[in-house]
């Protein structure tokens, strides 16, 4: 069900990509480079594997070494961003911890499993679960680090222009910060 949901959520993202008014946003050229070679990968699999040349669970994992790639390049623009801007504003750090627990509980998942039938081969038989708990975990303790140590003085609350700054008036806010 878990894979299912993520496959529906990719769609609908992409469809909003698609869609939604994007302003000056493109996607990068190196973005579209290694989109369309991964998609070619997947495609050319596929046409292999329908012919019986190739495993199902063998085009499984090909598939999962897609997920994993992509996962491992799909954080890096953002910490980037962030630590270019020295800031974290406008991002919402909800979905970091939501998948820093469940990255934490996937490996998890597999250190109980090998302890307890004392098979630890396999924690790295399986690549790709034990690389995207790791690099989300990483990743997701950099975006923390970053949210609540590093840049946490340069989130400000936005002001708007009708609000005036004289402590007299009652619609002033309490906490007020202007940057």
């Amino acid at each position: 069900m878990f894979s299912v949901h993520a496959v529906i959520a990719c769609l609908i993202t992409a469809g909003q990509c698609v869609f939604f008014e994007r302003g000056k946003q493109r996607i990068s050229h190196l973005a579209r480079l290694i989109g369309t070679v991964l998609i070619v990968f997947l495609f050319i699999s596929t046409i292999v594997g329908f012919t019986n040349h190739l495993s199902t669970l063998t085009l499984l994992y090909f598939y999962s070494y897609v997920k994993l790639a992509i996962t491992m390049i799909k954080y890096v623009p953002q910490a980037w961003m962030n630590y270019k801007r020295k800031s974290t504003e406008g991002w919402s750090i909800g979905n970091i911890l939501l998948d820093f627990t469940g990255g934490t509980l996937s490996v998890l998942q597999m250190f109980l499993l090998a302890t307890n039938y004392n098979d630890w081969s396999s924690i790295f038989g399986s690549p790709t679960k034990f690389g995207l708990g790791l690099f989300s975990v990483l990743f997701d303790i950099v975006f923390i680090v970053q949210h609540y140590l590093l840049y946490r003085s340069n989130r400000s609350t936005a002001i708007p222009p009708n609000i005036s700054t004289n402590s007299d008036d009652e619609r002033t806010p309490v906490l007020l910060t202007r940057t």
